[in-house]
């Protein structure tokens, strides 16, 4: 009996057909002890694996219970069929016992997983088409197929079961921290992949993970990647930043960016008040020759001096003042294009203020000390000029490019819908 199992063994191998018939007419139960007495392959798991399809269909057509059975691996022959690719032995299989297709491995993987796994593509459609609720089957770690096309670098497949399957639950399913295969694709820098998903309509573009994290936060902290990144974000857009992407993060940016345009306007508010009804050099005393008392000395020993203080004075105090109505006033400002301004009303209201002290020094400081006060404040005020030109470029490019994502025409949606496959 050992000889005959061992040539049966050697016609698995070959698939030899006529060596099959030989052995079944000189031992008919052959088979049923072979699948007894082997706890690994039998020889439709050894057809299986090789792609002897006359021989696999030989067998199954004798012995059809052969499909269920597992190996040490607890893998079924579709499971070997299917990893391989074998197309034509996987249609025999589903042929008589299509439930084969929930098997699970001693990995908890089934047929198709494998499948999808090893980019079976042919092997794919048709165990879709057998069953295709099992591309819902969750794995290791909460993980969906599609996370595992992710993970093994497997972008048809992926591509396929996104339109087979109806309905954007699966492609926006969390593993069990909270990561769809988005964050995957995004923490491997896979840009097809990531340029693929951000097209497909109902994809969670900004979903946060067990850790808080958008698939943009991500890609901010892994290691950098020059030629990559900037397709990724170009695919995940080029809207706001991570941190207003999410709600939380940013309720709590605006309120900290509200809180602070409050208190320096409020300190320039208080500081241009109090320079107003006190102006440099005092008011005079008392009444005597052209002079009025209350009246500021400095209006009447240089007007055109005090004219110009009271200009930029008055532009600081209307601009803080103009800051802190906004602020209270009850606005929906969560935008940044409103952040924005109110950023740059307070840098009119601080040059306000720097310049108004520029023209109390002037005012204030004897004619034969002017020259040199004026080389000291010069300097001064072309570097205070300079620092606001840069803050204002730069966030002035900072905003356009914002608007000008945000205007950016949208990629076309690949629609959930199943497909015949």
């Amino acid at each position: 009996m050992e000889s005959l199992e061992k040539k049966l063994h050697e016609a698995a191998l070959t698939g030899n057909i006529d060596l099959l018939q030989s052995l079944l007419n000189k031992d008919p139960l052959i088979l049923d002890r072979v699948s007894l007495n082997y706890s690994s392959e039998t020889p439709l798991h050894v057809a299986a694996i090789l792609g002897h399809v006359d021989f696999a269909k030989e067998i199954i057509r004798i012995k059809p219970h052969l499909t269920s059975e597992v190996n040490s691996q607890q893998s079924t022959p579709l499971h070997l069929a299917s990893g391989k690719g074998h197309v034509d032995i996987v249609r025999a299989l589903l042929s008589v016992d299509p439930d084969s297709c929930t098997a699970r491995d001693k990995n908890g993987l089934t047929p198709l997983h494998l499948a999808a796994v090893k980019g079976r593509v042919e092997v794919l459609k048709v165990l879709l088409q057998a069953k295709s609720d099992v591309a819902r089957f969750r794995v290791y770690n909460g993980e969906t197929i599609l996370h595992l096309c992710v993970r093994y670098y497997q972008l048809e497949a992926l591509k396929l079961l996104v339109r087979a399957v109806e309905g954007p639950e699966l492609v926006n399913a969390r593993d069990d921290d909270g990561n769809t295969v988005l964050h995957l694709a995004v923490a491997d820098k896979q840009v097809e992949t990531v340029d693929f998903l951000t097209s497909v309509c109902g994809l969670e573009v900004n979903a946060p993970n067990l850790n808080r994290m958008t698939p943009s936060d991500i890609l901010i902290r892994t290691k950098p990647d020059p030629l990559r990144d900037p397709q990724i974000q170009e695919c995940l857009g080029n809207g706001p930043t991570p941190a207003a992407r999410n709600p939380v993060q940013h309720e709590h940016w605006l309120e900290q960016k509200r809180n602070s345009l409050m208190v320096v306007a409020s300190l320039i508010a208080t500081m241009a008040f109090q320079v107003g009804v006190n102006p440099p050099s005092g008011v005079w005393q008392d009444d005597g020759g052209p002079h009025v008392a209350g009246y500021a000395i400095l209006a009447h020993n240089y007007p055109g001096s005090y004219v110009r203080f009271y200009g930029v004075n008055t532009t600081g105090l209307v601009a803080s003042l103009s800051i802190i109505l906004l602020l209270v006033s009850g606005l929906p400002l969560r935008r940044r294009l409103f952040v924005w301004a109110l950023m740059v009303m307070t840098w009119v209201a601080i040059t306000a203020v720097a310049l108004a002290y520029v023209f109390a020094i002037f005012a204030l400081t004897p004619t034969e000390q002017e020259k040199s006060i004026l080389y000291v404040v010069g300097w001064y005020v072309i570097v205070w000029a300079v620092l606001m030109a840069l803050l204002l470029v730069s966030h002035t490019i900072r905003l356009m490019v914002k608007l000008s994502g945000a205007l950016r025409p949208t990629r076309r949606r690949v629609m959930l819908v199943p497909q015949a496959v």
